[in-house]
């Protein structure tokens, strides 16, 4: 990168010219599309999971550099509060038993570090939100000690002009303000990588937005926050607060959130490079050297890292990534829509169903996308975070017909998606073995109507029921969840109760 500038320091002369860089790697972008310059995807995934830090009694350490020192793996690195890391799984081809691979390599990880963490009283916890983070844990102070996420703070703020507000209404209700974006490291989520030709980018993002509605259904995992009971899955409202850099005046005319689930469906990768850079002001203007379209004159490939690093800060549930692997330039879909946890099992069985159901998706002679307006699939993922299990979606018809039913999505899951993910997954070449049992595990959580979330509220009634206040209950939940999530048995398995 270019010289590094302070926080605090952009000037208009910066963001001008950080703009027309923009501008320019759009058009670089543009040209390697045309020119078909990018790599043919060798069906590589990739998984990244966020992580919390808590100790025995449940409660959030904020102790990330300590731990991660006692780790002292490139596999586990910062995220954006001391509470958390983030676990990278390098890319594997999706074929054979690659999900029994993944499985048994994210539990030698998290059971590695978990252990490291233990020996200054903390612990792994993979889940949505830690239901024990209480307002003074999420505040500027207890950022991870690391410039971009300092800067990052800063511009945001700085967009903003006053202070987020959280106002989200559930269950029950939220109302807080923060002065900072820390609310938003209370968000952990896993993230699953595609990569994809451009050719084939399109169905599969769009395919991918279609069924968002479907994972987060079958796969919430973050009911509380603050100590109040809100969505089951109450990431994305809070994440789209967290991180508004909209003051209530740019709410009302329409500006779009930098947390977003879109507004359409799309034809190229191009044109969600475009409205990125259309939408979205620059948060970090800093300028490489390079310049993109004389690269591309000379024969080589541009790195593009404007367009990286600002598509990073456009906050997409499925977001569009280009990147190089040995100087070659590919595409990938980056899913960002799961919570983590409960289980190694949970989330090896939750990308299983979506590897395989976007692959069907995306090959089907008649698509998905072509008979469900985009606003019904947003609408879809609403109704999926606040309704989780239980919640009902509206969906094309099965067969030749038009128009859309409601539906309740395990029975769309369990009638309907699994036959198709377990078509995509043979199309993938997965083993069998790997198919049945992964998706056998999705098929569990719809039979028996439960999930992370689902789990985590009957625990915390029942824990209240037993005579226990609010926060004693969310921790006794809390540990008995870190119990069991290192079990790996899957949560529709999970005894009731905090059983503490």
């Amino acid at each position: 990168m270019g010289e590094k500038i302070v926080a605090g320091g952009f000037d208009l002369s910066d963001r001008q010219r950080y703009r027309r860089k923009l501008q320019q790697c759009l058009a670089g972008l543009g040209r390697l599309l045309t020119e078909k310059r990018f790599d043919r995807p060798r069906n590589l995934m990739g998984l990244e999971i966020e992580l919390n830090l808590a100790g025995s009694d449940g409660l959030p350490r904020m102790m990330n550099a300590e731990v991660l020192d006692r780790i002292a793996s490139r596999d586990f690195q910062t995220e954006l509060g001391m509470f958390n890391l983030e676990v990278n799984i390098a890319p594997h081809r999706l074929a054979g038993r690659v999900l029994d691979q993944l499985a048994e390599e994210l539990r030698t990880g998290l059971g590695y570090a978990h252990r490291k963490a233990a020996e200054v009283d903390a612990g792994i916890v993979m889940i949505g939100i830690l239901p024990t983070l209480d307002g003074k844990d999420l505040v500027s102070a207890n950022l991870s000690d690391v410039d971009r996420y300092v800067l990052l703070n800063d511009q945001i703020v700085a967009a903003r002009g006053e202070d987020f507000t959280l106002d989200i209404e559930g269950v029950e209700h939220l109302s807080c303000t923060s002065s900072s974006i820390a609310p938003e490291a209370a968000c952990t989520s896993v993230q699953l990588h595609l990569q994809v030709t451009p050719g084939r980018f399109a169905q599969v993002w769009n395919a991918a937005q279609a069924v968002a509605a479907v994972q987060i259904a079958v796969g919430a995992n973050s009911p509380f926050l603050f100590g109040k009971e809100l969505w089951r899955e109450s990431r994305p409202p809070l994440f789209q607060q967290a991180t508004d850099t909209r003051p209530p005046e740019l709410q009302a005319q329409g500006v779009r959130p930098r947390t977003w689930f879109g507004e359409r469906w799309v034809s190229s990768a191009y044109e969600l490079f475009e409205e990125n850079l259309r939408y979205f002001p620059a948060l970090l203007p800093i300028c490489d050297d390079e310049e993109p379209l004389r690269v591309l004159d000379d024969g080589g490939v541009p790195r593009l890292q404007e367009l990286v690093l600002h598509n990073g800060t456009v906050y997409r549930w499925n977001r569009p990534v280009y990147g190089l692997a040995d100087g070659v330039p590919h595409l990938r879909v980056e899913n960002r829509v799961l919570p983590a946890g409960p289980t190694v099992t949970d989330v090896v069985a939750n990308a299983a169903f979506y590897y395989g159901l976007v692959r069907s998706l995306a090959e089907e002679p008649r698509p998905l996308w072509t008979r469900m307006p985009f606003e019904t699939a947003a609408a879809n993922f609403e109704t999926a975070c606040r309704h989780g299990i239980e919640a009902e979606l509206e969906w094309p018809r099965p067969g030749r017909g038009s128009g859309l039913t409601r539906v309740p999505a395990v029975k769309l899951v369990r009638d309907e998606l699994l036959p198709l993910a377990a078509a995509g997954l043979d199309a993938w070449n997965v083993e069998p073995v790997d198919r049945d049992f992964y998706l056998g595990v999705i098929e569990g959580r719809c039979r028996r109507r439960v999930n992370g979330a689902s789990w985590q509220v009957d625990a915390f009634h029942r824990a209240l029921d037993a005579g226990l206040d609010r926060q004693d209950a969310l921790a006794a939940v809390t540990r008995r969840y870190s119990v069991l999530m290192h079990s790996d048995e899957p949560v529709h398995t999970w005894p009731a109760g905090p059983g503490d």
